[in-house]
């Protein structure tokens, strides 16, 4: 049985969609998915979905949610695959060695084009990079992230898709949970 991992879209943030992690396994148990582990209090989920398309369990997810959880969200699903493109692809392994939590994967609902990338990259103000492609943009916050201009609403303005990041020690996680039992 294949294990994928499901990005919620901004949970957990203060005063902001609320859900626990014990409530995301029950809601992956209770859909009838099998050994639902979570990861920090952050929106990441870990289960067994059979053969199942990850496009269907996205959908699938986000009809059940606001029934199930009352939190209507955008889940991003990977399968473990996914995730080893994601590290193999990393356009900054410097910054993946010495800078971890500052490199910042971002799952897209929709791939990223090169005029898309081309315009987010012309509208930084600082000294963030941005690379990739597809469904995956890595974005390299140099100076830090609290302080940055460089935020999910100016990515998803000009790449044109729904996004959620997680930075590469949590990637590197979510990856090994996906090849435990």
């Amino acid at each position: 049985m294949s294990r994928v991992v499901a990005l919620l879209r901004a949970v957990n943030l203060p005063s902001h969609q609320k859900v626990g992690s014990a409530q995301l396994k029950a809601f992956a148990t209770d859909l009838g998915f099998t050994d639902a582990q979570t990861l920090l209090a952050s929106g990441n989920l870990v289960f067994g979905a059979g053969a199942q398309k990850a496009e269907a369990l996205e959908k699938r997810l986000e009809a059940e949610s606001p029934k199930r959880l009352g939190l209507a969200t955008d889940f991003f699903v990977r399968t473990a695959g996914d995730l080893e493109g994601v590290v193999t692809k990393n356009p900054f392994p410097e910054a993946s060695k010495e800078d971890p939590s500052h490199l910042v994967v971002l799952f897209l609902k929709a791939p990223a084009t090169e005029a898309g990338l081309k315009a987010l990259r012309a509208a930084i103000a600082g000294r963030e990079r941005v690379a990739g492609g597809g469904r995956h943009v890595y974005a390299h916050y140099v100076d830090g992230i609290g302080e940055s201009r460089l935020t999910n609403k100016l990515i998803e303005k000009h790449l044109g898709a729904a996004c959620t990041g997680r930075n590469w020690n949590t990637v590197l996680k979510l990856l090994a949970l996906t090849k435990s039992p």
